[in-house]
């Protein structure tokens, strides 16, 4: 068996990493194949295991700014970002500090703590929708909370969800969709059984759907960031709300992506609608897990231990993740998102340069400080029947071209690119250098 903490063979091999995790100690294939026999799939998210661009992934042992490391001590540029939660780039001093403080007072109490509360007032006084807050351990919990909560307040069982939106690992919003029609009831996934979808109805994205009283919520992500970074249509995001209220239905957000990542308010800032409930994640735990439901004070309020809508967890507002939190929304502010939102245009441009020098088609949309990348000559998408036109198999010879040239991309072709505060000019320039060289190669297929 690998050993992976044996500091005087990290000395030898030259890790530089504070706490030992193995670099140095083994090839990537070594560590991953041995994590196949105790892991199923040797991973602990789907994506990470390269199954849609082909390939065994790189094992990160470490990470700092702008940059990751493997346990070969291969340097990658990282456009990963842990999937936009780390804004200001890997292990940021501030950050850092306020863990190391937060994790010396100890790691969980199972008790309110004042962090939780700071963070839920940070969270309060920056998104106007948002009158209260509850914090749980992720994304996908804090949609299914979201969807209970808005069940629950309402009285009713119908959800709507759009085609191509991802909601995270939630039975009832793991539910297939059709090319462009709604299409009610369909699992998912394997495991999904049809009595947990057959309450939920998909409908295509940039769609206002006709809603009933039957419908309890409408779920969405109000910038399509699972389907290659698509924009709300002009009028869609308030036609969703003039609907909702039309029949007295919960106006759900997902903003675990958007959220703090497209500015301080979110996407709700951003387009001027205000949501009912929005959920959070990513971004507000700095990098650690957590997630939350903001909203309405009447609808918050229907949670227990006020309402009859239950919900708890042990590590719910986890005093380190919470420390976490507040130190990154703390160092976010409008001047920050400037900048972000300034290089992630530059970096589209340098991109869509690099590419069609190099002869290979692919285009760079921007949403703010989101960047999506489409292969091909496929036109604009408005919904994910038209994300699909993007060529999964280009995607996936310049993910490894870029790989073989040091620039981490995400394993799959509906992803977003994330810049982030520790992606300089000059590290920019860097990746378009790189990229150019990676166009050239995916090109030659």
């Amino acid at each position: 068996m690998i050993p992976l903490c044996d500091p005087e063979r990290c000395a030898a091999a030259g890790c530089s990493a504070t706490v030992c995790v193995g670099a140095g100690l083994a090839s990537n294939d070594d560590v991953f194949t041995r994590s196949t026999q105790v892991i199923p799939g040797g991973v602990n998210s789907s994506i990470r295991a390269f199954t849609s661009v082909g390939g065994r992934p790189y094992v990160v042992a470490r990470a700092e700014g702008a940059r990751v490391w493997d346990v070969e001590g291969n340097e990658y540029i990282d456009l990963v970002q842990s999937y936009g939660a780390v804004i200001l780039g890997h292990a940021h001093p501030d950050i850092t500090a306020a863990v190391t403080q937060a994790a010396a007072g100890g790691t969980s109490y199972g008790a309110p703590t004042p962090r939780e509360m700071k963070l839920a007032e940070a969270i309060t006084d920056r998104v106007g929708s948002c009158e209260q807050v509850r914090f749980m351990n992720s994304g996908t919990e804090a949609t299914s909370t979201a969807v209970r909560l808005a069940r629950g307040f309402t009285g009713r069982d119908r959800v709507v969800i759009f085609h191509g939106n991802f909601h995270g690992a939630t039975d009832a919003l793991l539910a297939a969709g059709g090319s462009g029609v709604a299409t009610l009831g369909l699992p998912g996934t394997a495991g999904v059984p049809a009595g947990a979808v057959a309450e939920t109805m998909v409908v295509p994205y940039n769609e206002v759907p006709h809603l009933d009283d039957s419908v309890a919520c409408v779920i969405v992500e109000p910038v399509a960031a699972n389907m290659g970074v698509v924009a709300p249509d002009a009028g869609f995001l308030q036609g969703l709300r003039d609907e909702c209220d039309r029949v007295g239905a919960v106006l759900i957000f997902d903003e675990v992506i958007t959220g703090f990542r497209l500015g301080l308010g979110g996407a709700q800032a951003r387009y001027g609608v205000w949501p009912d409930l929005t959920t959070f994640g990513k971004v507000i735990g700095g990098g650690l897990p957590i997630g939350a439901v903001g909203g309405r004070r009447e609808i918050m309020e229907t949670l227990s231990p006020l309402g009859p809508v239950f919900h708890a967890g042990t590590l719910s507002g986890n005093p380190i993740a919470t420390a976490a939190g507040l130190a990154a929304l703390n160092l976010l502010d409008a001047d920050v998102y400037d900048t972000i939102g300034a290089r992630a245009q530059r970096f589209s441009s340098l991109l869509t340069q690099a590419c069609s020098s190099a002869g290979f088609a692919a285009r760079f949309p921007v949403v703010g400080t989101l960047v999506g990348m489409v292969c091909g000559d496929a036109a604009p998408a408005r919904n994910f029947a038209e994300a699909k036109q993007t060529d999964e198999t280009a995607y996936a010879r310049f993910f490894h071209a870029m790989l073989a040239e040091g620039v981490a991309m995400a394993p799959g072709a509906y992803e977003a690119i994330f810049v982030g505060l520790a992606h300089t000019d000059a590290v920019l320039d860097q990746i378009a250098e790189r990229a150019h060289r990676a166009a050239g190669v995916a090109a030659a297929g």
